[in-house]
């Protein structure tokens, strides 16, 4: 079982309630005002995230004036 701090857990499991949902498109910024975290804190775990999440797929999709993550259900 992968180990997770608290902040990646939070972070996992708004994700995975959001897929499910029907969301696929994220910036750290809207996770961060969700969880009451900062953008720079989301911005620099979801790529760790990405490399040791079993639940949902993160993937890197576009960058304008901030990053967009897709994020399907593994």
């Amino acid at each position: 079982m992968t180990e997770y701090t608290e902040d990646e857990r939070r972070i996992l499991d708004y994700l995975t309630e959001s897929v499910e949902g029907g969301e696929r498109y994220f910036r750290a910024k809207r996770i961060a005002g969700n969880l009451g975290l900062t953008a720079k804190q989301v911005g620099a775990r979801l790529p760790r995230l990405a490399e040791k999440s079993d639940d949902v797929d993160i993937e890197k999709w576009g960058r304008s004036k901030s990053t967009t993550w897709r994020v399907e259900p593994a």
